[in-house]
């Protein structure tokens, strides 16, 4: 899978670019603050619906203007799609070729991405609701069925939730109602941590190899961590505990007016195995980075075995605060894969040479590009 079109209007510093892309890597260089993010995000978007800049400024249409459009020619083996997102401050459009798409679960996965950002530290370091997000992003590129069943399960939710506070204010409410929801809450919840625990099942048979690969350090690993105490993942063993733990906690998640066990409050984390030590009480910062590092690498490998195709790998400042080898060695991990990358960084400075000899390089100024 290949973007090889990039037509950008009215979007954040671009008032109308258009980019073709090399099928390998893709460098863009440039001072900070002139726009090198920007090209990821517009990628992001025009294959997640949505960016992965949570906290920067939401101004994504120009001052003064009333829309904005990204549109992009996506290569998977012999089939173009050419996707199109038109958005205003109140809606989003999607098309692909020209075709109006309505459901979000419809038009994800036409363009697959892994991205790597300075803020992805955030995954080790901040809140459990972090981690989740990052799986839920993955997993909707390769699942239909995941992003289906969370979308589903998140409605169920909701409504639960809504019920408790009900029978907690409504002694006379009836709680055969919150029985049924609860039974269909577990059937979603069943299937999400199936395919939570398969994926990070799946991360764990990679990521240590890539860590060992750039940093030859301790062995590293990825825990999964529900918060539910469970032995078995088949259907009946989940559907027992879940079955167990709401009815055991009833009255409290009607005190708290909320539903307290489920995968929407998972977590996972990231440790030495050897040591048994959780990289966020006691990783260095750059042990902390190199882990998410060798946990996007790990990713391309099980997105080619789901959707039959490497995805678009995007990484951005990927080069701060990493020494001259380990620069080289993800080059070199990267460059042994048949994947296109997009890599934005601020100099070129000692990086070898024949990792530039296809490499289509870009200078980003204000705004504006420049194919060197």
């Amino acid at each position: 899978m290949k973007i090889t079109k990039l037509n950008l209007i009215n979007f954040r510093n671009y008032s109308n670019v258009n980019i073709n892309f090399g099928d390998h890597m893709n460098i863009f260089i440039g001072d900070n603050a002139q726009g090198k993010t920007n090209i990821l995000e517009a990628i992001t978007i025009l294959a997640l619906t949505k960016s992965h800049r949570v906290s920067y400024n939401p101004n994504i249409i120009q001052f003064n203007k009333k829309k904005c459009f990204l549109k992009g020619v996506v290569k998977k083996e012999k089939i173009i799609s050419k996707l199109e997102i038109e958005m205003t401050d109140e809606i989003k459009k999607f098309k692909v070729n020209k075709t109006e798409i309505r459901k979000i679960a419809d038009y994800i996965s036409y363009l697959n991405v892994i991205i790597f950002t300075p803020d992805d530290l955030e995954i080790i370091k901040s809140s459990p609701s972090v981690r989740r997000n990052l799986l839920n992003i993955q997993l909707s590129q390769i699942s239909k069925n995941y992003l289906n069943t969370y979308n589903e399960y998140n409605k169920i939710l909701k409504t639960r939730n809504e019920y408790l506070k009900i029978l907690f204010n409504n002694n006379i409410a009836d709680k055969n109602y919150l029985d049924i929801l609860t039974d269909k809450l577990i059937e979603k919840a069943i299937i999400i941590y199936q395919l939570r625990k398969e994926y990070l099942d799946l991360i764990n048979k990679r990521i240590n190899y890539f860590y060992q690969q750039i940093a030859s350090d301790d062995e590293l690993e990825v825990e999964y961590l529900p918060n539910i105490e469970i032995n078995s993942y088949d259907n009946e063993s989940l559907r027992k505990i879940l079955k167990h733990k709401y009815k055991k906690y009833y009255m409290k998640e009607l005190n708290y007016g909320m539903t307290i066990y489920g995968p929407h409050r998972d977590d996972f984390i990231f440790k030495f195995k050897n040591k048994g030590t959780d990289l966020r009480l006691y990783g260095s910062q750059g042990q902390q980075k190199l882990a998410i590092i060798s946990f996007k690498l790990a990713e391309i490998e099980i997105f080619k075995e789901k959707c039959g195709d490497y995805p678009v790998l995007l990484l951005d400042d990927i080069f701060s605060e990493l020494d001259i080898k380990k620069r080289n060695k993800i080059l070199k991990i990267v460059g042994d894969y048949n994947i296109q990358s997009v890599i934005t960084t601020t100099d070129l400075k000692n990086i070898r040479k024949n990792f530039l000899e296809n490499a289509f390089i870009f200078e980003v100024k204000a705004g504006t590009l420049e194919r060197k």
